[in-house]
C-alpha cells in the first residue's frame, strides 16, 4: 500500500438521540471527538417502522391478495 494517502483511522464516541453513546472507529474528526447523530435507527421510521400503511391504488393490492391468497398467510 502506498504511504500518505489513507486517512487517520481513530475510536470516536457516538450519540444517539435517546442519549445513548457507543465508541467505533472512523475517519470522520479527530480522535476520541463525539459525533451526535441528527438522525439514528432508534427514531428514524426507516428503522422503526413508523406510522406506514399499504395504500391501495387501483386496486392492486387486492389483485395480488387475491391471486396469492393460497401462498400468503
Amino acid at each position: 500500500m502506498k504511504k500518505g494517502i489513507h486517512p487517520n483511522y481513530h475510536m470516536v464516541s457516538v450519540q444517539l438521540n435517546d442519549g445513548s453513546t457507543f465508541r467505533t472507529r472512523s475517519t470522520w474528526g479527530e480522535p476520541d471527538q463525539k459525533i451526535t447523530l441528527d438522525i439514528d435507527p432508534s427514531t428514524h421510521p426507516a428503522w422503526t417502522g413508523g406510522q406506514q400503511h399499504l395504500v391501495d391504488r387501483g386496486g392492486r393490492l387486492t389483485r395480488f391478495n387475491k391471486r396469492f391468497k393460497d401462498y400468503v398467510k
